[in-house]
């Protein structure tokens, strides 16, 4: 369900959203976001939708806030990992 590179993307920056590893192997951290529902975008445009839709008070942050809040996780693709803790 997601992409290889969500997942190596979550196992190495997950310390920015959660104190204790959540996962340790690519199989874990696949079954968390899978558990936690994470979602993967395209654009900064539709995390900013995402959160705003699942009641994150996300209308005055700039994008540059945006991208930097630990739930928003920067892909090297371009895209964005969204995982609400």
């Amino acid at each position: 369900m997601y992409s290889k590179e969500c997942i190596q993307v979550f196992l190495k920056e997950q310390g920015r959203l959660f104190d204790e590893p959540v996962a340790e192997t690519a199989e874990e951290a696949e079954e968390f976001l899978e558990e936690c529902m994470a979602a993967e975008v395209r654009s900064l445009k539709e995390a900013r939708r995402y959160l705003d839709e699942s009641g994150a008070d996300v209308e005055g942050m700039s994008d540059q806030e945006l991208e930097e809040s630990a739930e928003v996780f920067p892909l090297p693709s371009g895209g964005y990992l969204i995982v609400e803790g």
